[in-house]
């Protein structure tokens, strides 16, 4: 176990001297003293992306994730270099994508209004706190700078068959320490900081998965013996980096007692106040900016309704169906537990909800439905029975286009017989969706009467036609 905290993004080593949190993550590195980046943006790529100019084009949502995304890794790795850590960040193959700026523009009127959508373009090295100036060029040819400190050499040595460099740098304020093998363009570089014993050190890209390390057991993907070998050797060798990188540099850390006030500068007094100012500017920025994130969380609750079961498909059941109009809540008593009664002037329903991972809404549910209907019609303040209504996600996990009929054809055929609508969650999100965005009462109307007077699944109606609204994407310098 190594006595240095490590941690890993966008790669993973078989150690478990070793924490690995994902891109995505939130994740702080100043509990960590060595970082291990790649940046890895291929999970925003993986649904519903368009393309502009050859390249993908994120959605507004995607835009603002993965630009998130970046910043937090980008601020996090100068945070932990300027308190002294050792970073070392690994650069995959460049990927470009455009991104959403929020800019929009509008033009002509009426049915001829035209609206331009702004986007600029956006890459994975973006989270990378350096002006690396990245060429698209792949090889493996590579050697040492003449000037790379013997730190570096030890570890490159001892690695150097496991890099592959996919970019050409023209680095700034670096240190030069891998060339091309010919042409000696740099493919590696070390950023020393200025204010602490840290180093940012970008190098060639890594193979951390080849074939040998991975094997299957039991329908599982796990690490083979030279695998954990290959991690044990790399977690030694980059502790014994760090110490190098670190009793190279010239700069003492500097004691508490020495930032006192009695040995400031006039100007420093100065400055102080004015980073006082700034940290209170982004503090009150952050807040906002939490708020927001609040609102857009709020806001996008009902797609739960996509991909959720048990209680937050319920919660989400149950908000849609407010949405359209009805009065809705779940039930529960002493005796009977209900997942949603929901009723509007058209008449009074009660629902049952289910969520299948990989599969379609069987028949069991309605068993359950019908004794619901039953236990409800006993209470006296119920005269007549409430219509039965079950709300199937099925094959959840799976993107929409790839999902097949959401009910059995025996819970089809059932439904006929007891009356019973069945509702596919992904069609009620569709049906809210274009509800929120037209806010027409009689299209709303229109989806609750398909509930209540279908037998079998529902269909809810169209989107009421509204006036064609173009929308053009354009690259802009704005990012």
């Amino acid at each position: 176990m190594s006595e240095k905290k490590i941690v890993t993004i966008g790669c993973e080593l078989a150690s478990g001297s070793v924490k690995h949190v994902q891109f995505k993550s939130k994740s702080s590195l100043l509990d960590f003293d060595i970082v291990l980046f790649r940046p890895l943006i291929s999970d925003f790529l993986i649904y519903g992306v368009d393309y502009f100019q050859g390249k993908p084009s994120l959605s507004d949502t995607q835009s603002f994730q993965l630009r998130e995304c970046c910043e937090h890794w980008r601020r996090e790795l100068k945070e932990a270099v300027a308190s002294g850590k050792t970073a070392l960040v690994f650069l995959p193959e460049l990927t470009s994508v455009y991104i959403d700026t929020g800019q929009r523009t509008y033009s002509g009127t009426g049915r001829n209004q035209k609206t331009t959508r702004h986007v600029t373009e956006y890459n994975n090295y973006n989270s990378i706190p350096a002006d690396l100036k990245p060429v698209i060029a792949n090889g493996s040819e590579m050697k040492l700078a003449s000037s790379v400190a013997p730190a570096l050499a030890a570890f490159w040595n001892q690695f150097r068959e496991f890099f592959t460099y996919h970019v050409l740098l023209s680095p700034e304020k670096a240190s030069t320490a891998i060339l091309t093998r010919t042409g000696d363009k740099p493919v590696g570089a070390i950023f020393p900081s200025k204010a602490s014993t840290g180093s940012l050190v970008v190098l060639p890209d890594v193979d951390f998965y080849p074939d040998a390390f991975v094997t299957e057991r039991n329908e599982k993907q796990v690490w083979t013996k030279k695998a954990t070998i290959f991690a044990d050797r790399f977690v030694a060798a980059i502790v014994e980096l760090d110490k190098a990188l670190r009793s190279e540099s010239d700069l003492t850390e500097e004691p508490a007692w020495a930032s006192s006030d009695l040995y400031l500068m006039a100007p420093e007094r100065t400055l102080r106040a004015e980073l006082m100012a700034a940290e209170l500017a982004v503090e009150t920025a952050q807040q906002t900016k939490e708020e927001l994130t609040e609102r857009l969380r709020v806001e996008g609750h009902l797609r739960g309704l996509l991909f959720e079961k048990g209680k937050p498909l319920e919660e989400a059941i149950i908000e849609a169906l407010r949405k359209l109009g009805f009065t809705a809540e779940p039930f529960k008593d002493v005796g009977s537990e209900f997942d949603v009664v929901f009723e509007s002037a058209e008449g009074r329903l009660i629902g049952e909800a289910e969520g299948k991972d990989n599969k379609a809404v069987n028949v069991d549910k309605l068993r359950q439905l019908q004794m619901n209907i039953h236990e409800d019609l006993l209470r006296e303040s119920v005269e007549v029975p409430a219509k039965p209504v079950l709300f199937g996600n099925a094959y959840r996990i799976l993107p929409i286009d790839q999902r097949t009929h959401p009910f059995t054809e025996k819970c089809s055929a059932s439904a006929l017989t007891m009356n019973t609508a069945l509702v596919s969650t992904p069609d009620l999100f569709l049906a809210v969706q274009s509800y929120v965005d037209c806010q027409d009462a009689d299209f709303a109307a229109a989806c609750r009467q398909a509930i209540l007077s279908s037998v079998g699944q529902v269909i809810f109606p169209g989107p009421p036609t509204k006036d064609p609204e173009q929308e053009t994407e354009i690259e802009t310098g704005g990012a």
